[in-house]
């Protein structure tokens, strides 16, 4: 590393950015390997993912998870490097070892052994949480996500998401036979539905944002209230009405669910003649959202 990298790497932002980001990783990595070694194990819970075969090798040969975890990693990583570039492989190896450090060191965990659906809904919950910790800040904890990453490469057609559910899928199946069980499947099913949840409430908001379009004569001082009492941006397109001629706008803007009723409020004491329409924002990105709603 250079002396410029050195000095950069070391101002306040870049170092602040860093520590906040470790910090996420770590409480992330802990609520995943808690939710494995209190609910996945002791419960027979047939875990998807890289985990999932780890988990599978400690059935079969009592070898730690974390280990299995790190070392089931390292080809794929090795892959990633070779085919994704070297950028994405640091995070995501850090990340991995973080992670698999964590799975071991959490194994002291106690046992919950009572019902098995509430063992499936805390563990989804936990894991949930732990990954959407790990997501928000951009990085992956490796395992099947690079796998799908470099078939969707090779593949362009073939999605990531279908590549990761496929994979998956095996994993589980595969855990399935082992523990010759389908109740650990179904359990399975459960866990990773609320899993997937969490971590899009984490990721997108915990309901969809909404987009106004409204048609005013008065754009400019529409607008202005709306920035005004809402801090919402607004963009205004030019229009003409086709049945008066009349020079008119549209504004566009979007806005949390909550804040809807008082823009409406807004937009109508400044021109009660204007047409609104409100529909769902199903994922909004950019600044004042940071990519939640």
């Amino acid at each position: 590393m250079n002396n410029a990298k050195i000095k950069s790497f070391f101002e306040k932002d870049n170092l602040l950015e860093t520590l906040k980001n470790n910090g996420i990783w770590i409480v992330g990595c802990s609520l995943y390997a808690i939710a494995v070694n209190s609910f996945v194990v002791p419960n027979d819970i047939a875990q998807s993912g890289v985990t999932g075969l780890a988990v599978f090798f400690n059935h079969l040969f009592s070898v730690p998870v974390g280990i299995t975890n790190f070392v089931l990693n390292v080809p794929l990583l090795i892959l990633m490097w070779l085919f994704l570039g070297k950028k994405l492989v640091a995070r995501t190896l850090w990340v991995t070892v973080l992670l698999s450090a964590a799975l071991d060191i959490f194994a002291f965990m106690p046992d919950y052994t009572g019902d098995k659906i509430l063992a499936s809904l805390f563990c989804g919950l936990l894991q949930g949480a732990g990954l959407g910790m790990i997501m928000i800040t951009g990085a992956t904890s490796g395992g099947t996500d690079i796998v799908a990453r470099l078939v969707h490469k090779r593949f362009p057609h073939i999605t990531v998401g279908s590549v990761v559910l496929a994979s998956d899928a095996a994993i589980v199946a595969a855990n399935m036979i082992l523990l010759g069980s389908i109740n650990s499947g179904l359990y399975a099913i459960i866990m990773i539905f609320v899993s997937t949840r969490v971590i899009d409430s984490m990721i997108y908001g915990t309901g969809n944002g909404k987009m106004l379009m409204i048609v005013t004569a008065k754009p400019e001082e529409v607008s202005k209230a709306i920035v005004s009492s809402s801090r919402r941006g607004v963009s205004v397109l030019p229009a003409k009405g086709a049945y008066t001629g009349e020079d008119k706008g549209v504004l566009i803007c979007v806005a949390r669910k909550s804040e809807i009723s008082g823009i409406i409020k807004t937009v109508k004491a400044v021109d009660n003649k204007t047409f609104i329409i409100v529909s769902e924002a199903n994922e909004i990105l950019g600044e004042g959202f940071n990519h939640t709603i």
